[in-house]
This record gives structure tokens, sequence and C-alpha cells, in this order.
């Protein structure tokens, strides 16, 4: 198989990104990515429900989560909140409820579909201090120590250079502030058939990492307080896998311990040390 550049990933979620721009939520909703159900079962395999949060739009909900981050946040009024694959707008939107007036809310998506889609549903509901602009996460369009909080929904899985995008969360954030990120994560090597499946089912699930290798780079970008708010797995219905497993092959599975996680990932910028030390040069 044909091992693809970074560009050409990119290139190939855009055009995934801009086709899902122009269908349904519930066309997308039954994968995380967009990618088209298959599935007789009727579920929503990873989006959790937004419907009862203020701020929630339904032009804007496409269905293409896999957690809730601004639930974890932890924003407060007069934030600057960024979200990064802001799509149609929804958490940005949910984020606003919460900043109110004194805020601010940027949504970064690099698919101009998701951009014109999401600012007409701005312009619909006349906010103005929302703002969507277009950029990749491995180069935000935002200048340094700006943003109190970071979130993002099913996204920095879809990036091939996860080490620079959370470089460019530190840069961005500010010193003492925070992201909140869901994302998928695996636990385990899964076997090449369960590989199969899930990519066939859900795109963005072959962009995934180690939960532990996700954890590190986090750590190893300069984070603090890291922590896991929320993890739950994915679970792929059964009539998908017997497309690729015997029923022994899939209880075996299931009783591994391995598998794709949706998980809620919290971590701090240090705060700016202003205390004088000897040999700083400010005693």
């Amino acid at each position: 198989m044909e091992t693809l550049t970074n560009e050409q990933l990119k290139q190939s979620v855009k055009d995934m990104y801009a086709k899902i721009a122009t269908q349904t939520k519930q066309d997308n909703a039954a994968s995380c990515c967009g990618a088209g159900g298959c599935s007789t079962e009727v579920y929503n395999i990873m989006s959790d429900d937004y419907t009862q949060l203020a701020g929630y739009n339904p032009d804007a909900d496409l269905g293409l989560g896999c957690g809730l981050p601004t639930e974890h946040a932890m924003m407060k009024p007069g934030d600057t909140v960024l979200d990064l694959g802001s799509g149609a707008g929804n958490d940005c939107f949910i984020a606003r409820a919460i900043v109110g007036d004194s805020g601010k809310v940027i949504g970064v998506d690099m698919t101009e579909t998701m951009i014109d889609l999401a600012r007409e549903n701005a312009d619909k509901l006349g906010l103005n201090n929302v703002e969507f602009r277009l950029g990749e996460i491995e180069k935000l369009p935002i200048t340094a120590n700006k943003v109190d909080v970071v979130v993002s929904n099913c996204v920095l899985n879809l990036v091939p250079d996860k080490e620079k995008a959370f470089s460019e969360i530190y840069r961005v954030l500010k010193p003492g502030a925070h992201f909140s990120i869901s994302d998928v994560v695996l636990v385990g090597e899964l076997p090449e058939k369960i590989k199969s499946a899930s990519e066939m089912y859900a795109g963005c699930v072959s962009g995934a990492l180690q939960k532990t290798h996700y954890i590190s780079i986090i750590n190893q970008t300069g984070f603090v307080n890291v922590k896991v708010q929320k993890e739950k797995a994915i679970i792929i219905p059964d009539d998908i896998l017997l497309n690729y497993l015997s029923k022994e092959e899939i209880n075996e599975y299931r009783t591994s311990g391995k598998g794709i996680f949706s998980v809620t990932v919290y971590a701090e910028k240090p705060a700016e040390n202003k205390q004088c030390t000897p040999g700083g040069g400010c005693c």
C-alpha cells in the first residue's frame, strides 16, 4: 500500500469534510468522521448529546464529535476560546453561551466549505464575537499567548504532525491557560482485521495514536497537570465486525482489553514564574 505524505493526508481530510459539509447530521452521525454508516443498528458511535446545552444550534451540529469538551473546559465569562477544527461552529456557539458578550470565540478549520457554513450560522445567530478563520492546526493563524481555553472535538487524530499541533496549542495559550480536547486513541495493538473494519467504518481511526503515546506528546510539549477527564470505549457493532471476523474472533477481541477509545484530555500551560531567583539577573 502506498504511504501518503502529510500534504496528501491533509488534502484527503479536506476533501472528506468538504463533502460532509453538504450532508445532513443523520448522514454524518453514523460515524465520528461522517465517513458513512454501514450498520443496520441504530446508534451514534462516538458523539455525545449537545441538545440540552445553552447555545446549541442544530444547524451547526453535524454529528461529528467523539466527546463533549465544552462540558469539561472550565470556560468562564470573558474568556477567549479557540476551537480547533471548528466545522460548522457547534462547539464555538456552545462556548459563546458561556463566555458571553465580554468573551471571544475563534474557530479554526482548514476546509473552506466548513468555514463558509460556520460563518453563515454565526450570521443567522447575530453573533459579533465569534469568528472563523481558515487555517491549519499545525500552523495556527493566532498570535502567541492570546487564548484562555483551547477546545477540540475528534480532530487532532486527523492531524499528521501531532507534535507540531500540540506545540502550536502551547504557543497560542496564555501562561497558566489550559485545553480540554476530545479525541480518538487506541489501547493495545489492534488485530489487522479490526483495523480494517474500524477504518472502513470511521476513517478518523486510522490516524489515532496509542493512548500512552498521545499523553506522552502532551507531556513532552511542556504541558503540566495533564489528566484524562473522560474516557469511553468506542464499540463497533457486531454486524460490521462480522464482515471481517468470525463470532469467536469478535468475542476474543471484546474480552482482550484492547480497543478504540474516546478520551477527553485536560492540560495546562505553565504559569510564568515571576519570582526573582538568585542568578536570574533581576535581583
